[in-house]
């Protein structure tokens, strides 16, 4: 094998990565337009790292080439998916809310990922994404793909043993990140609830499910309005809780 060819399986596997990497991560994947700009990040990219990495690989067979880079297709759609995590949490309490404020008759379907998502979940899905631009959150997912050649270097083919206890670990803290960041108005509103029962069953004569619809909503608004302050300290920890999830996830790689 001559060192050119050893050049072109070595990059083949980073740019197999990286590549998974910008497909499977949320703000550097998804979209609608053109993906030019997604083949110039990840050759950009990986030119980068493999100037930086220096990968060695020797001569392998077909068969375990090709294994070779489903397991490197694996690590980058698994770094990705980290912020996917913190994505859902926020897809968790804004279905939350939304269902309890009644929004979720009026759903409308997301562009970009085909799904339907209700108006609460968009508002705190791009809230999220905003303030994880303006503390360069990106670069944190950027900079853990490099990171991940030191914990995982190319040319093997196994993963570390913890990797799935920890994917599972991570999914219940995402839970539980979702529900703390809707408790405040998830609280407020279940006290409306119970308020707009007890009137229904005092003055029997009103048509509550007319007038509890409106109702509830107005106050969830004003809930939401009256709450903003609280989103500052969850948003901190859920950016937070990425961080600590990009550090598990290559400790376990």
């Amino acid at each position: 094998m001559t060192p050119f060819e050893e050049i072109l399986l070595a990059y083949g596997l980073i740019l197999t990565r990286t590549s998974a990497l910008i497909l499977a991560a949320p703000i550097l994947g998804f979209g609608t337009g053109f993906a030019g700009y997604k083949i110039g990040l990840t050759i950009v990219l990986s030119i980068l790292l493999f100037t930086v990495v220096q990968p060695a690989v020797g001569e392998v067979g077909t068969f375990a080439y090709g294994a070779m880079m489903v397991r490197e297709a694996l690590i980058g759609v698994f770094l990705g998916f980290l912020l996917h995590l913190a994505m859902l949490a926020i897809h968790v309490s804004g279905e939350l809310v939304g269902h309890e404020m009644g929004f979720m008759i009026a759903r409308q379907t997301d562009p970009i990922s085909g799904t339907q998502t209700s108006l609460i979940t968009s508002v705190y899905e791009n809230l999220f994404v905003l303030s994880l631009l303006a503390l360069n959150g990106h670069h944190w997912l950027i900079a853990s793909l490099g990171r991940s050649f030191d914990h995982a270097p190319v040319g093997e083919l196994g993963l570390g043993p913890e990797l799935m206890p920890t994917v599972v670990d991570m999914f219940g803290q995402m839970f539980t990140a979702g529900i703390i960041f809707a408790a405040p108005v998830m609280v407020f509103l279940f006290v409306v609830s119970v308020l707009i029962g007890l009137l229904a069953r005092v003055v029997p004569t009103l048509n509550m499910l007319e007038i509890g619809f409106s109702v509830r909503v107005l106050i969830s608004l004003l809930a939401m309005f009256a709450f903003a302050p609280l989103l500052e300290p969850a948003m901190g920890e859920l950016h937070q809780g990425f961080s600590d999830w990009l550090e598990q996830g290559l400790e376990a790689l």
